[in-house]
């Protein structure tokens, strides 16, 4: 069952997020992630969910993404497309906010090639990166950026506690990530002829960073 936690008087709570917090998130595919904290909160005005991709691009992908924009504009989400996290502090609605909680789930630069192959490596550490540099300037100062992501051989070697350190992002902690805590969360592809399916999960992590204090 997800953890659904009330802390203090008419705040609710899923898993490490809560309807108190501003929150981004970041290249959501289908929406299904935002959708699940909405729910949980029983409002998604705290949340502004983005894309890569245009709307249009967005129904013709993912069977359930239509329905899931339509709920979440219904319970108050600001639904942001055409957002790459390697610029979006440039865009007009995001350059004059900041936020409490920024996540970015299984950020993946496309099927490019063998995902173990060192190319393709550098294409998704060079996607994280772009993230971090732009995501740490829509930061409160004491939120916290998330990034979950599958553990083990060839996604160790993204290297992505490093990456952050780059970027003046400093590890608070690592924990283990499951599906199930976000009813109706579906991972998708997001990419190719098999975009709309599921992807393994495996073994996976959360990783929370803030900003690193001098």
């Amino acid at each position: 069952m997800a953890r659904r936690r009330r802390r203090g008087s008419g705040v609710k709570w899923l898993k490490h997020y809560s309807s108190a917090q501003s929150i981004l998130v970041v290249g959501d595919g289908d929406f299904s992630f935002s959708l699940a904290l909405a729910t949980a909160f029983g409002s998604g005005a705290n949340i502004v969910a983005t894309s890569l991709d245009s709307y249009g691009a967005l129904i013709g992908k993912y069977s359930q993404a239509e329905a899931n924009v339509m709920d979440l504009n219904i319970m108050g989400t600001k639904v942001l497309h055409n957002i790459n996290a390697k610029n979006m502090t440039g865009h007009h609605d995001l350059r004059i906010r900041k936020f409490d909680r920024i996540i970015f789930n299984f950020p993946h630069a496309g099927f490019k090639g063998r995902e173990e192959e060192m190319r393709v490596i550098k294409l998704h550490r060079k996607l994280v990166k772009g993230f971090f540099v732009n995501a740490r300037h829509l930061l409160k100062p004491y939120g916290e950026i998330h990034i979950s992501h599958k553990m083990g051989y060839p996604y160790d070697a993204w290297d992505i506690e490093q990456l952050a350190s780059e970027s003046s992002l400093a590890t608070i902690e690592i924990v283990s990530f499951h599906k199930h805590h976000y009813p109706g969360y579906n991972q998708k592809k997001g990419d190719g002829p098999r975009c709309n399916q599921p992807f393994p999960l495996g073994a996976c992590c959360t990783f929370k960073f803030c900003l690193r204090c001098y």
